[in-house]
């Protein structure tokens, strides 16, 4: 009699099975799975003087970069594809309180579960950096530095002139409710793309979208970036302050580069804001640019930024013009020093100025 063989797709299904009653017994032994605590922080001792205001003698929460902490995991699930999760906020260590001020959430700089494969990109869903953030604090020598950057100035503190108020860019540099894509690396280039729904009945046209194009090649970096907002932290139009009554859409584009010359790494920006208001002082329109280098110096290195801007909309208009100078130094790979001095002017109001010497720490 002939024997009779078990069909290949037989033999693939009861493969399956035994894969699936193994781990069944094994609890997640098939799967290697990390979760990992991470953060840093930074604070400084120091003086601060806004442009118009009083100075004030400070110890400060997040000099060089604002502290935070975070729980964040992968799974293997084979085949190059992994979920992933990263659960992270902010918090002030200068007064033990949660989040960037009173207002701020648990976990604002970051909430998201998603899937990362090797081949076909990353999709992550919940709270996202934007990768219009991203391609700003990559593209200065003072990174994120809501202190001492005046990238981060120009771009997301505001400033107010004569019939003039520039609320910065609208929408917070992590969006909510939002769905992002990061592509996989095309030799040096890639991208990123994201979308927060306004989550509104009968308010569909309530939205962010954006995203950035970023390459890297031996010593030379660049990146473009886009995003239009629809509304701000909550949908439907911005009620305060007065200037911004009838706030429609804001759109923001950005171009960055850098070059590192081994013995000095240098920076350059160029961004274009126009928030669309329909009302009696009609579009804001922003134009910046920033300048900067990075310098090497022992275990550490100097950083110098220069940035100006003019912003106007159809009653008035200002210029602005924000420099930041620091030295970081390294005591360990997760430890560094650093002191640092900023100055910021708007116009014919009075200048404002911060400096400090803090110490960051990373876990």
């Amino acid at each position: 009699m002939k024997k009779k063989t078990m069909p290949a797709h037989a033999l693939e299904n009861a493969a399956r099975l035994l894969v699936a009653a193994t781990a069944l017994h094994g609890g997640h032994a098939l799967a290697q799975s990390s979760v990992t605590l991470y953060g840093q922080v930074d604070s400084f001792v120091g003086s601060s003087k806004a442009i118009g205001g009083e100075r004030a003698y400070i110890v400060g929460g997040g000099g060089m970069q604002t502290s935070y902490w975070g729980i964040k995991g992968t799974e293997d699930l084979g085949g190059g594809l992994k979920a992933i999760f990263d659960l992270n906020g902010f918090y002030r260590a200068d007064n033990g309180r949660a989040g960037r001020f009173d207002a701020d959430g648990m976990l604002t700089r970051s909430a998201y579960v998603g899937l990362q494969s090797d081949k076909a990109g990353t999709l992550r869903l919940g709270r996202n950096t934007t990768p219009y953030f991203l391609s700003t604090i990559l593209f200065n020598p003072l990174v994120d530095s809501y202190w001492f950057s005046p990238a981060i100035f120009q771009t997301y503190q505001t400033a107010t002139g004569t019939n003039v108020y520039d609320p910065g860019l609208i929408g917070d540099s992590g969006w909510s409710n939002s769905v992002v894509y990061s592509s996989p690396k095309f030799g040096g280039l890639s991208f990123n793309a994201i979308y927060a729904f306004g989550e509104q009945a009968g308010e569909a046209g309530e939205n962010k979208f954006g995203g950035n194009v970023m390459y890297a090649s031996g010593p030379f970096a660049a990146t473009v970036a886009f995003q239009q907002v629809k509304f701000n932290n909550t949908p439907g139009d911005v009620t305060s302050p007065a200037t911004l009554v009838g706030f429609d859409k804001q759109t923001a584009v950005q171009a960055g580069v850098s070059y590192d010359f081994k013995v000095v790494k240098l920076f350059g920006q160029a961004q274009y804001i126009k928030s669309d208001i329909d009302g009696p002082t009609g579009d804001l329109k922003h134009v910046n640019g920033q300048v900067g280098a990075a310098v090497p110096i022992g275990a550490g290195s100097l950083l110098v930024s220069y940035a100006y801007a003019k912003v106007d909309n159809d009653v008035g208009d200002f210029r602005r013009k924000t420099a930041g100078i620091a030295y970081d130094y390294n005591l360990s790979r997760r430890t560094d020093v650093y002191a640092a001095y900023f100055f910021d002017k708007v116009s014919d109001r009075s200048h404002g100025d911060t400096y400090g010497v803090g110490i960051r720490h990373r876990f």
